[in-house]
């Protein structure tokens, strides 16, 4: 008889363990819950972008509608600040350019032999003494990538940013077709950014290489072009 009590005993714990397990697995819960899309439903969209983002925040890099305009150019990377540019028809480091030049301010050539006005799409070219004069652009070889220029007309500030440095010769008129490209260096390319030719003359450089060589106007061979592209433009209320 106790043998028989002691059977049964085992028997009711063996039963409560196992409720106790199924107990535990039905109460669990799972890791993930189960996705309530039927398998054929698209994703759903990302969550809209909250407004303070860098892109949101990021400035417009608009283009003018390219025509002349007198304006005020600025470097300060070099120290520059205000250099009056003045529009003309043309091309760089002509006669006229160069009378424009000797005055102390920067010539920019325009019409069917130059390029754009400020902000337009393709190359504004703008030219500055380094030698004589003021010297405007005496430090302009000492920009580097990155370095901007801010070029100021009547109700817009147009920022470019420098992207490369190029050589061109006077005595080589494919060069020269380069420098006046309305994408620099790449004569007959049709432009899609607004593009700034900085451009100055390299006399101590070629002076150096023992090269005298100039033009009837007095021009040395080499010039020192920087290129930048427009990276901002902040337009007046």
């Amino acid at each position: 008889m106790a043998r028989s009590a002691l059977l049964t005993a085992v028997a009711a714990l063996a039963a409560a363990a196992s409720l106790l397990s199924c107990s535990e697995a039905t109460t669990r819960t799972p890791l993930s819950p189960p996705s309530s899309r039927s398998p054929s439903s698209s994703p759903s969209a990302p969550p809209a972008p909250e407004k303070d983002t860098v892109e949101a925040r990021a400035p417009r890099s608009i283009v003018s509608d390219g025509r002349p305009r007198r304006a005020e150019l600025s470097i300060p990377a070099i120290g520059l600040h205000d250099l009056v540019v003045v529009p003309y028809v043309g091309e760089t480091d002509d006669a006229l350019g160069t009378r424009i030049q000797d005055r102390g301010v920067a010539a920019s050539p325009h019409g069917p032999s130059g390029g754009v006005g400020p902000g337009g799409l393709g190359n504004y070219q703008v030219t500055a003494h380094r030698t004589s004069s003021t010297q405007a652009f005496r430090r302009l070889p000492a920009l580097r990538v990155g370095h901007r220029a801010v070029v100021e007309t009547d109700g817009a500030r147009y920022v470019y940013e420098i992207r490369r440095t190029r050589e061109t010769s006077f005595r080589s008129p494919s060069s020269l077709a380069e420098q006046r490209a309305a994408v620099p260096g790449r004569p007959g390319a049709s432009p899609a950014r607004a593009f700034l030719t900085l451009s100055t003359c390299a006399t101590p450089e070629d002076h150096a290489q023992g090269n005298y060589w100039a033009d009837a106007l007095g021009n040395p061979e080499h010039r020192i072009d920087k290129v930048a592209v427009l990276v901002r433009t902040v337009v007046a209320e």
